[in-house]
């Protein structure tokens, strides 16, 4: 299996969602089972269907996490100004576009929204290991596109 890429921050927000559901979600959802068994047939129950469906979520998402956490590399702090790596903030530009700012992180942590994207995603994939300056071709499911690498930190 191979590894996952996590900031300190992000093994640690993963690490505590897994304790939550570990503890405090799966008494929830055992909780509302025994409501629901307790409140008539089965067959019929949809609470009961509804708190069974919510169970194997979380059991899911339980595995999911372990196993997330268990294969970690942790990316330290060690910015290499020269090329990019997973852990960098990147600076490019598209065009005559206003630049735009990126985190480079593993796949478990990756929000576009916030401006973190996969070292997996199309525009991740061609920044890793290139230079400042380098014009680099973006294969994306839309089209191919080219950035310039303004500055990695």
């Amino acid at each position: 299996m191979p590894a996952t890429y996590l900031t300190k921050e992000g093994f640690q927000k993963l690490q505590d969602e897994l304790d939550f559901l570990r503890t405090a979600k799966r008494q929830e959802v055992a909780e509302r089972l025994h409501e629901a068994m307790e409140g008539g047939e089965l067959i019929e129950n949809a609470e009961y269907e509804a708190a069974k469906n919510e169970q194997a979520f979380v059991e899911g998402r339980i595995q999911e996490l372990e196993v997330i956490l268990a294969t970690a590399h942790i990316i330290e702090g060690q910015h290499d100004p020269t090329s990019v790596q997973v852990g960098d903030v990147v600076l490019v530009q598209e065009g005559d576009g206003e630049p735009e700012e990126y985190t480079i992180v593993g796949v478990a942590e990756a929000d576009p929204r916030a401006g973190k994207i996969s070292n997996e995603s199309p525009l991740g994939k061609a920044l890793l290991n290139r230079r400042p300056g380098d014009i680099v071709t973006v294969d994306a499911p839309g089209g191919a596109f080219k950035v310039k690498l303004l500055k990695t930190t």
